[in-house]
């Protein structure tokens, strides 16, 4: 499948018309059909417009892999990996310490 199928089964999975999707997303029905049908491509931006509005998975929309849409959890994980990579080394390590003693800290409470 491609990700142009995709774009199309997550749009159907969300119950939107391609008018409906196309307003949401700000582009015009026809350039919605054309990506549908694999006329036009589908570019990263559209991409990360449809994840981060519908919650549609972005590794599943590029490649398959995945759940369509977003559990919380992955939505959690995925923004503190986000904020995480922004951080220094130093403050990187200070976060890798405290998660390891949060986790030891609860091993030995249990």
């Amino acid at each position: 499948m491609t990700v142009n199928e995709r774009l199309a089964l997550a749009r159907k999975a969300l119950k939107l018309t391609q008018r409906e999707f196309a307003e949401k997303i700000s582009v015009a029905t026809g350039f919605v059909a054309s990506m549908e049908i694999g006329d036009r491509r589908v570019n990263p931006r559209i991409m990360k417009l449809v994840s981060s509005l519908f919650d549609v998975n972005m590794q599943w929309l590029e490649t398959g892999e995945g759940e369509m849409f977003y559990t919380d959890t992955v939505k959690e994980i995925e923004e503190i990996i986000s904020l995480y990579k922004r951080l220094n080394p130093f403050f990187k390590r200070f976060i890798a310490r405290q998660l390891r003693e949060l986790i030891e800290y609860r091993e030995h409470k249990e």
